[in-house]
C-alpha cells in the first residue's frame, strides 16, 4: 500500500486511528524506496493518540524494538524514562504520551554495528499528517539531530542545540520543543562532559512532564 491510501475519516479520533493503522501497514521503504530498499521486513513502531500532551520524537527503532514491536524496550528506554521521571506504566500510557519517531522502522546496521539513519521515505510520507491529528500535544521532545532538524530546522551539532534548550523551549511556538541528546548508552561520555544536562535540564524536564501527564486522559486514538 502507499501512504496516500488512507481512507477519509468522520471524526478526529477515527482519522488518527486510520492513519496509525495505515502507517502500521506501510511498506514504502520496500516497495517505493529512496535508494536501496529496507533490507528486512518492515515493522513500523509508533504510538499516537488524540489526548496525548507530550510527544517523544526520537530517531528510529533499534534491533530490540524491532523485535518487540514496542518503542524504547531497551537500555535507551530505561535511561529516557529515568530522565523523564516516569514509571513504565506512565510512559506507555498512549493517552498521555505519544511516541512518533522520525522513522517508524528499524533501518538496519552500518558497517560498524551502529544503527543507520532513519529511512528518508518515512517522515515525508507520514509525519506531518500524524502530528496534525494530535491537536493536544503541548511539548515535543526532539531527541537527536534528525528530530531537531524536523521540529526546529536546526542545522548545528546536537550538543550546541541542546545547550540552547532554554531559549528554544521559551520560543513562542505551539507546541513547545525541547531538544535532547539521544539516551543511548553510547552517549555516556557526552553526559560526563556535560554535567549541566542532568543538573539543569533534567529537573526542568521532569517538572514539565509531570505537569503534562498529571491531567487525566480521556482515551486515545
Amino acid at each position: 500500500m502507499t501512504p496516500l491510501s488512507v481512507p477519509p475519516a468522520s471524526s478526529e479520533a477515527e482519522d488518527l486511528a486510520a492513519l496509525v493503522a495505515a502507517a502500521g501497514a506501510c511498506r514504502i521503504c520496500v516497495e517505493h524506496p529512496r535508494g536501496r530498499p529496507l533490507p528486512h521486513e518492515p515493522r513500523p513502531v509508533l504510538r499516537a493518540s488524540t489526548t496525548a500532551r507530550l510527544l517523544i520524537a526520537g530517531q528510529a527503532p533499534g534491533t530490540r524494538v524491532h523485535a518487540s514491536g514496542t518503542p524504547f524496550t531497551d537500555p535507551s528506554g530505561d535511561r529516557l524514562r529515568a530522565w523523564l521521571g516516569v514509571t513504565d506504566d506512565e510512559f506507555y500510557d498512549v493517552g498521555r504520551i505519544a511516541i512518533v519517531p522520525m522513522g517508524f522502522c528499524f533501518p538496519g546496521l552500518d558497517a560498524h554495528g551502529g544503527d543507520l539513519p532513519p529511512r528518508k521515505e518515512c517522515a515525508p510520507a507520514w509525519r506531518a499528517r500524524v502530528l496534525a491529528a494530535m491537536p493536544r500535544v503541548e511539548l515535543v521532545l526532539a531527541i537527536g539531530a534528525h528530530a531537531q532538524r524536523w521540529h526546529l530546522g536546526a542545522v548545528g551539532a546536537v550538543s550546541d542545540v541542546v545547550a540552547d534548550w532554554r531559549a528554544i523551549l521559551g520560543r513562542d511556538a505551539s507546541p513547545a520543543v525541547l531538544p535532547m541528546p539521544h539516551p543511548s548508552w553510547r552517549n555516556s561520555g557526552w553526559l560526563k562532559r556535560n554535567p549541566w544536562f542532568e543538573v539543569e535540564l533534567v529537573p526542568a524536564l521532569r517538572a514539565r512532564v509531570r505537569e503534562l501527564i498529571s491531567v487525566g486522559a480521556d482515551g486515545g486514538g
